[in-house]
């Protein structure tokens, strides 16, 4: 039985990050990651294997980084954790002994199986594996009628991805009024819905699918509620996300109520020595200090640098005090990104807000080519300032700024202080510098709360 002073139990980005920055900080340590599958995938890339990429190799992600700096990697499942003896077995048989356990299992798609008809042939799921979305890829090449459940931003993504192509008929199926409303204000989730359907996807929201049809035990279609049905020679369920915890629970671990191992601000467990990260470990929200479902590569990459960083003893003070939750996409050209709070989280959390909104384009002067819209809006404390929350949608910029937001709320910046922002400009990069849309949301934001307090 082979010795690690750290085993790793998953290759996707919480897994290798923590490796890698394992390996960094403790270079004499002995570091083995234990993964499913030769090959992974980037997470955020999957939807795009369907058209951008065309090809579900260019997504592929391995962990030759962890590997140069003198990491070990096996390929073979764990079957089983023995927490009292720092033990865990593997598929083949073989045993391995830890001084210290990572669990970064990740998380695997929630089964439709309250659906009649879930288990017909052509029915998919996006599953975070390299075999099983090449295999989906390759079965999707000959159908002509697809049908996504969810409009989320796996299922949205993968609705616009495979419309484009042109003999294909995409439609998608939304339990809410609108796609994407589970992440982005009620405004940017209609205008995020409008893009999806302006890309050739047939959006139907407001309405559940009560049936996979088929025949001689082949998918054919579904039924929705009310009695309409669609044809489709697939179906692929997007209905999200739960943590892969079995083994861990199994082991003892203790869970919390979403299925998560349930962890501290440094990642570590109810057991000494046992660790975990990314989509399987318990999130708190940043505003809420409640227990959160945030599943996202770049929440799970800063645990694991934490992580990482800690395994060994303090070395950096967490910072990272909850989930922000910061996410971005992009449907027919227009990017959107969201970060923190907004209309829909904030009443849960019991926070009052105020919104402030200010739109110019991307570049100076406009009429450069390849000008794009851009707006931003700012969800700030009427009290004292502080930003909570903010949305930036239109032209690619969108993407970076909105992480200058998630910082402001990370960070606790107020709108005023928000003023005194320094910022890089370029005609061809950025907005112009008289009127940067942070900035002008900020300013509209300060307006509004000395009409507030007057």
């Amino acid at each position: 039985m082979k010795n690690y002073d750290v085993i790793i139990i998953g290759a996707g980005p919480a897994g290798i990050i923590t490796g890698v920055t394992a390996k960094k900080q403790y270079p004499g340590k002995s570091v083995l990651i234990i993964r499913e599958e030769e090959k992974g995938l980037v997470p955020c890339g999957i939807p795009y294997i369907f058209y951008k990429l065309n090809s579900v190799d260019k997504d592929a992600m391995g962990p030759k980084p962890f590997i140069d700096l003198g990491g070990d990697v096996v390929t073979d499942p764990v079957v089983d954790v023995n927490i009292k003896d720092k033990t865990l077995k593997v598929k083949s048989g073989a045993d391995f002994s830890f001084d210290k356990l990572v669990f970064a299992t990740g998380s695997k798609p929630v089964i439709a199986s309250f659906i009649p008809g879930f288990e017909l042939k052509n029915v998919f799921y996006i599953k975070k594996s390299y075999n099983y979305i090449n295999n989906l890829f390759n079965e999707l090449q000959d159908k002509k009628n697809i049908i996504i459940v969810g409009g989320g931003f796996i299922g949205a993504e993968v609705a616009e991805q495979l419309a484009m192509h042109s003999d294909k008929k995409v439609s998608l199926v939304e339990s809410e009024d609108l796609c994407f409303s589970k992440a982005f204000s009620g405004e940017l989730s209609e205008i995020a819905t409008e893009q999806l359907k302006k890309s050739n996807v047939d959006v139907h929201t407001s309405t559940l699918v009560e049936k996979v049809l088929g025949e001689n035990g082949i998918v054919t279609g579904v039924q929705l509620k009310g009695g309409n049905n669609i044809k489709a020679d697939a179906v692929i369920f997007a209905i999200g996300y739960k943590p892969n915890t079995e083994i861990a629970k199994k082991a003892g671990l203790q869970i919390n109520k979403v299925g998560a191992i349930v962890v501290d601000n440094y990642g570590r467990s109810s057991e000494k020595y046992i660790c975990a990260v990314g989509d399987c470990s318990q999130t708190l929200g940043f505003l809420t200090g409640r227990c959160d479902y945030i599943m996202l590569a770049s929440t799970a990459t800063a645990e694991a640098r934490v992580l990482g960083y800690n395994l060994f003893g303090i070395k950096i003070k967490n910072s990272f005090s909850g989930t922000i939750g910061v996410f971005s996409t992009e449907i027919n050209g227009v990017a959107m990104a969201a970060a923190g709070l907004n209309e829909k989280n904030a009443p849960f959390a019991n926070i009052e807000f105020i919104t402030a909104k200010f739109s110019d384009v991307d570049r100076h002067p406009g009429t450069l080519e390849g000008t794009s819209p851009l707006t931003a809006k700012l969800y700030v404390s009427p009290s004292d300032g502080t930003i909570l929350g903010g949305e930036v949608w239109g032209g690619k910029s969108s993407g970076e700024m909105i992480n200058t937001v998630g910082l402001a709320i990370q960070k606790g910046v107020t709108v005023y202080e928000l003023m005194s922002l320094q910022v890089g400009t370029h005609p061809l990069l950025t907005n112009a510098p008289t009127k940067p849309v942070i900035i002008k949301a900020a300013e509209v934001a300060i307006s509004k709360i000395r009409t507030l307090n007057k």
